[in-house]
C-alpha cells in the first residue's frame, strides 16, 4: 500500500464527492479508502462474482435486471400478465448521450445493458475478494452501483475503471465517478494511483456534485 496525496493546496472548500476522495486519498481520514499501485491490483474474477439477473432486487419479487430497467427506463411497457418483466421502453442513455427504443427479444435485448458502475472485477481487486458472501451479493445487484446503458459503450467499457473509460457523454461524466466513489465508499474499496487522479480530474471540474447515497433516485442523477 502506498500513501497518496496531491499537495495542491485548495484555496476553495470542497463539497461532496471531491471533498470525500480529498479526504480518504489525501491520508485525512481513515485508511478504509486506500490507493494502491496498480501493479499490486490483482485482475481476478470469480464466477459466483458475476451478477446474478435473477436475484431479486429492490425487496421485490422481480429480478434485478427488470428493477433497473423500470427506474431507468422511461414510457415502459410491461410484458402483458406481469408487474416485473419490461417489454418496451426508451433509455436517455448516460454513457452516449443518446436515446434507444429497447424492445425485449433474443436479439433485441443486449441493446441495453445494465452496467456496474463501478466493475465487478475491479471492486474484486480492489478489496472486495475481502468481504463475506453476501456482501459481495449485494454490491453486484445494488442498485447505487447498477445504470440501464448502451450496450456497445458497456462492452467497451469492460472492467475499466475511471483512469482507462469514461462515458463519451462528458456531461454525465461528474456524476459517473460521484457515483463510483458512493460505491467504493459503501463497501469499502480503494483506488489505485491511477484511478484517483482521474477521478480527481473529473470532479475538479463539478465540485458542487454531490456523493450520492443509497437512497438516490435514478442514476448517479443526470
Amino acid at each position: 500500500m502506498v500513501s497518496y496525496s496531491t499537495g495542491v493546496n485548495r484555496a476553495r472548500r470542497l463539497r461532496g464527492a471531491e471533498q470525500f476522495l480529498d479526504r480518504w486519498c489525501g491520508g485525512r481520514g481513515p485508511a478504509v479508502f486506500e490507493v494502491v499501485p496498480r501493479a499490486e491490483a490483482v485482475h481476478v474474477v470469480h464466477a459466483a462474482e458475476q451478477a446474478d439477473a435473477s436475484a431479486p432486487g429492490a425487496g421485490n419479487s422481480c429480478d434485478t435486471r427488470n428493477d433497473i430497467l423500470a427506474r431507468d427506463l422511461t414510457d415502459k411497457k410491461f410484458k402483458d400478465g406481469s408487474k416485473c418483466v419490461i417489454d418496451a421502453g426508451t433509455l436517455a442513455d448516460p454513457y452516449t448521450g443518446g436515446k434507444i427504443h429497447f424492445e425485449r427479444g433474443r436479439k433485441t435485448s443486449s441493446a441495453v445493458q445494465i452496467d456496474h458502475i463501478v466493475a465487478l472485477s475491479n471492486a474484486w481487486q480492489t478489496g472486495a475478494q475481502k468481504l463475506p458472501q453476501a456482501r459481495r451479493e449485494a454490491l453486484a445487484n445494488d442498485p447505487l452501483n447498477l445504470v440501464s446503458a448502451d450496450g456497445p459503450a458497456n462492452m467497451g467499457k469492460g472492467d475499466k475503471d475511471a483512469s482507462a473509460w469514461l462515458p463519451a457523454n462528458k456531461k454525465f461524466q461528474c456524476a459517473y465517478v460521484a457515483r463510483q466513489v458512493a460505491v467504493k465508499k459503501a463497501y469499502g474499496l480503494w483506488v489505485t494511483s491511477e484511478e484517483g487522479d482521474a477521478m480527481r480530474k473529473v470532479l475538479n471540474g463539478c465540485p458542487g456534485e454531490a456523493l450520492p447515497g443509497e437512497g438516490a433516485k435514478g442514476v448517479a442523477l443526470r
